[in-house]
């Protein structure tokens, strides 16, 4: 037989992907380009002052182009700050869902493996966490504690870990059932070594997409948070924070808010497409 008759899924397998998922991909490589080289590129410091070219409009809307995407209310460089912006969202939105994704997934593997009254203790946790509105104890914790970056990401990464709690222990006992986990059970393998080795990589694509769900969901809170003031402090920036000034400027001075505004809503819908089309390529019983 020929080549081309053999391989044929080797073939579909290298296909691209959908027209919206290859943007959402190409975005988001974009926005991780700018969040590494910010330091690089970035023409001005984003906290210089230019008081002479205070709401300075943009090119294209009267502007120059010593500021492409013009000024805010003091005179700083409403690029700059976006750059800057993008770099500190995306690092709490990264470092928020890992730490979410650790928390959820070492309890949900710790409830199949003990089973018993912690798998109770870890399911009551679970219902507990999310009884319990997270915006409402995100603003109790942040006016009560203060805010610092380290206490926001580790808050925001609390969001959803019970959702990574339930998806590892019920694929863990489910696969925890299965023959290879027995055989290597009775290999003499340790529980550690059958869970971590054997288990975990088995279950590693659901848990996967579940993370590029949450991302944006992170995102949007960062937002949230940051535009009532509880989030990144000044003089540090966010996309949130940049929203949550410009809507002061919004009538006189519009592209102070749209530029954040329009990077956080793209960012969320590509993560939310690339997460939609890695459910589908994953997931086994969808093919």
């Amino acid at each position: 037989m020929s080549a081309t008759t053999l391989n044929p899924p080797a073939r579909r397998a290298w296909r691209l992907p959908p027209p919206l998922v290859l943007f959402g991909l190409c975005w988001l490589a974009l926005m991780l380009a700018v969040a590494i080289l910010a330091p690089v590129i970035t023409p001005y410091s984003y906290t210089a002052l230019d008081l002479r070219n205070r709401l300075s409009a943009p090119v294209g809307m009267g502007g120059t182009m010593a500021h492409w995407l013009g000024t805010d209310e003091l005179g700083r460089d409403v690029l700059a700050r976006l750059i800057s912006s993008i770099r500190m969202s995306l690092t709490i939105a990264f470092g928020a869902t890992i730490i979410g994704a650790l928390i959820g997934t070492t309890l949900g593997l710790l409830a199949a493996w003990a089973r018993g009254i912690v798998e109770q203790i870890v399911l009551m946790l679970v219902d507990f966490s999310a009884s319990i509105p997270f915006l409402i104890l995100a603003l109790a914790v942040l006016a009560f504690f203060g805010n610092s970056i380290v206490l926001f990401v580790c808050l925001l990464g609390l969001h959803a870990w019970e959702r990574y709690a339930r998806i590892a222990r019920g694929l863990a006992i489910a696969a925890g059932s299965q023959g290879y986990a027995a055989a290597v059970r009775q290999l003499g393998a340790s529980p550690m070594r059958v869970y971590l080795l054997h288990i975990l990589p088995n279950i590693a694509s659901t848990l996967i997409v579940s993370m590029t769900l949450a991302f944006p969901e992170i995102i949007l809170l960062e937002s949230g948070l940051s535009f009532l003031g509880l989030g990144v402090q000044p003089p540090e920036t966010s996309l949130g924070s940049m929203v949550g000034y410009g809507r002061e400027y919004l009538t006189r001075a519009p592209w102070i808010l749209l530029s954040p505004a329009f990077v956080i809503v793209l960012t969320t819908l590509s993560v939310s497409l690339i997460g939609d089309w890695l459910r589908d390529k994953l997931d086994p019983t969808l093919r």
